[in-house]
């Protein structure tokens, strides 16, 4: 008997209170109150951008502007997301990940970013070689330290001779990304 009443209710019984319309107009105080929707950047569409610009002009284009750090080998300038080139540094679930994006956030902190563009894009994110203003390559100083690994596939081991000697072991979630053993994240 009690299941038949819920049933009968649920579909018979009137709604205690009228449901608001939402399509009324309303007043300048609500939609000020109101907040806009989040503004998306399109990293992508910029990316191809300035590859496009690069391929046009004779020079190879060239981005300055302090940078956003977003990890080891990703910075962003302006709306252009810029992968490091030759270099891969750990992600950021993974160990050194983090202390490797701090790392290169105390390095670019404050400065101006010199980004050569090449003619090549990854998982959306343009390809440049990175230098400070001191004229410090970005991804020799990562290496240095070691919380990033030369990537011979992309630098022709140009950054090999810096790495500390036990970095690939330290860093072995990179290394075995490298030599095709895990799946890039």
């Amino acid at each position: 008997m009690g299941i038949l009443r819920f049933v009968i209710r649920a579909f018979f019984s009137a709604p205690r209170h009228p449901p608001v319309p939402r399509d009324r107009p309303r007043s300048p105080a609500e939609r000020q109150r109101q907040k806009p929707p989040p503004r998306r950047v399109h990293y992508e569409a910029a990316a191809v951008t300035v590859i496009e610009r690069a391929r046009t002009s004779h020079d190879h284009a060239v981005l300055k502007g302090k940078c956003h750090v977003i990890d080891g080998d990703t910075i962003v300038i302006g709306k252009v997301r810029i992968r490091i080139a030759g270099i891969d540094a750990p992600e950021l679930d993974h160990p050194w990940g983090q202390k490797s994006k701090w790392a290169l956030v105390g390095m670019c902190r404050g400065q101006v970013i010199t980004a050569h563009i090449r003619d090549e894009l990854s998982y959306g994110r343009v390809v440049a070689s990175c230098h400070l203003p001191d004229g410090r390559d970005l991804a020799a100083e990562l290496v240095k330290l070691g919380l990033a690994l030369d990537w011979p596939k992309f630098s022709g081991g140009a950054y090999r001779h810096l790495e500390p000697p036990d970095a690939r072991r330290k860093l072995w979630r990179a290394n075995a990304r490298q030599k095709g053993r895990m799946p890039p994240a």
